[in-house]
């Protein structure tokens, strides 16, 4: 089974440095990016070790990641355009 990976510097390259900022700066920052890594090494697991498990609760922690992501990506947008607090 190919696994696709979700690192957040695959997914947002131009945000790199900018995301390694916010995680020492903004500590909601952190814990989102903390929690969709935690997630995202959860789900890598689940598929690549097969493991038996309803389809329902890999589905429903992507929609949670893709939830986390969405909310980073705002972040770092408010950030780059200076909207930020």
């Amino acid at each position: 089974m190919h696994i696709e990976h979700h690192e957040l510097h695959r997914e947002f390259p131009e945000y790199v440095d900018l995301m390694n900022v916010l995680r020492t700066s903004d500590s909601y920052f952190c814990q989102l990016f903390n929690e969709y890594h935690n997630l995202t090494d959860q789900v890598e697991h689940l598929e690549e070790e097969d493991v038996p498990v309803y389809d329902f609760t890999i589905e429903e922690m992507k929609k949670k990641r893709a939830k986390l992501k969405d909310k980073m990506y705002k972040m770092l947008i408010a950030h780059q355009s200076g909207l930020a607090n």
